[in-house]
């Protein structure tokens, strides 16, 4: 069900992203698209195919984003993402995990702001005190599913997702008082460092 539902909105949109309308970019057909969207593992995971029950899901990868390097942005930098599927859940069970997501990673200062994100409702960004930099730094995003997401994959009613992304350079710097994020990862970085600093050691091990 979830698969028809994607692809019927592909289907819906298939004009845009093969005539390149509406500052779409031109590089990627139709078809291509599809192929990526089935081979998601979200849609295997999240997509019911029987009885509900209860699910967990958490993923650490290196990822690209097209935006400016300064001392708080990379281009390439490690996601951490979350995802809780349950009964019931509400915003309040979305602040609780996040603040115990956090605690356990040291970093007990920890706020949110509303937010817009187009699959989420309510959305909030994440921000943690760095105390070298002396200001609060968004270190992720999070929310709720719209309903309208979950019903086209066959989830009752009365169930719910959360979910949350971060990048793993962010908390680094804050617990460990970097200010330039760029010493952390790239080409130009100090090995000396990176070996004492436990986060990095444990992703170069799992990259390997």
């Amino acid at each position: 069900m979830a698969e028809e539902a994607v692809l019927g909105f592909l289907e819906n949109n298939e004009e845009i992203s093969d005539s390149g309308k509406f500052a779409e970019q031109k590089g990627i057909s139709h078809d291509e698209i599809v192929n990526i969207v089935k081979s998601l593992n979200g849609f295997r995971l999240v997509d019911a195919q029987g009885p509900f029950t209860p699910k967990r899901y958490y993923s650490i990868d290196r990822v690209f984003r097209n935006e400016a390097v300064d001392r708080t942005h990379l281009a390439e930098f490690h996601q951490i993402e979350g995802l809780i599927c349950d009964r019931n859940l509400t915003l309040g069970h979305l602040i609780g995990v996040l603040i115990d997501f956090f605690s356990r990673l040291g970093m007990s200062k920890i706020k949110f702001k509303p937010a817009y994100n187009p699959y989420t409702e309510p959305s909030m960004e994440i921000f943690s005190y760095h105390e070298g930099l002396q200001k609060w730094v968004e270190v992720g995003n999070s929310g709720m599913f719209r309903p309208e997401m979950l019903l086209p994959m066959g989830l009752p009613e009365d169930v719910q997702v959360i979910a949350w992304g971060l990048s793993l350079e962010r908390p680094t710097m804050i617990l460990y008082g970097i200010d330039n994020i760029r010493d952390l990862f790239g080409h130009k970085v100090d090995l000396d460092l990176i070996k004492r600093i436990r986060f990095a050691t444990l992703v170069c091990s799992r990259d390997a």
